[in-house]
């Protein structure tokens, strides 16, 4: 069994205002999973340094990062950054870099984690309906282009509010989406604008939102998570 989570974390800004990683950490030890695609994990402007220093990571977590290297100081690619437990083997990882008017783009890693190579994507869409579904398109293209075949995760912030429509359709047609509950706003959650979905040689035993007091707090949106597992 294999837990991934996805989390939005708001470059460390919490509801209070307050740019805390420590918070975003402290919400992570608590989902507790093997893979963790993050969302806004770099900060916006400037030379695009992570929220989470990486002394911090190395020093009070369990995870390490996956280095695309793309920015000297980023976690990650346009925000989206993928961390992987210390024990697990990074195979490949590559930046997607993605159709958009606004600087978008997707990162993709295969993980050894056990005997299980499983390829993650992290992601994060355009708030734009039309460029969401070129954008799932581009994702989808580079999945059929790639020489290997994985057990597939995609998850992130689509920014898609309807299942029934949109980049959810597309996706659909290969991939499965894990009911895993609204997410945003942390505070009253009613959207599921963050989504897991995996492949059909993977099946999703258990899923849900982390609603803990300090997840309420830290972000504006709510972690989501799943437990997967080979069909």
């Amino acid at each position: 069994m294999i837990r991934v989570a996805s989390y939005n974390m708001h470059k460390g800004v919490g509801s209070d205002r307050r740019r805390n990683p420590e918070r975003i950490l402290e919400v992570l030890r608590e989902v507790d999973a093997d893979v963790i695609a993050l969302q806004e994990a770099d900060r916006r402007f400037g030379e695009r340094a992570a929220v989470i220093p990486p002394h911090l990571l190395e020093e009070h977590s369990a995870w390490k990062s996956v280095n695309f290297g793309m920015r000297a100081l980023s976690m990650g690619w346009h925000g989206n950054a993928l961390l992987v437990r210390k024990d697990s083997q990074i195979v490949d990882c590559e930046p997607i870099h993605l159709p958009a008017l606004e600087p978008r783009g997707a990162v993709l890693a295969d993980v050894r984690i056990g005997s299980t190579i499983l390829r993650i994507i992290g992601v994060h869409l355009d708030l734009s309906g039309l460029w969401r579904r070129r954008q799932a398109a581009a994702i989808l293209a580079h999945i059929g282009a790639s020489t290997h075949a994985r057990p597939t995760v995609i998850m992130g912030d689509l920014n898609e509010w309807t299942r029934a429509a949109g980049c959810l359709r597309d996706f659909g047609r290969d991939f499965c989406c894990a009911e895993t509950g609204p997410s945003f706003h942390a505070r009253r959650p009613i959207g599921r604008l963050d989504r897991i979905m995996v492949s059909s040689d993977l099946t999703v035993v258990e899923c849900g939102v982390h609603q803990s007091a300090a997840a309420r707090k830290a972000s504006d949106h709510l972690p989501i998570w799943a437990n997967v597992q080979p069909a």
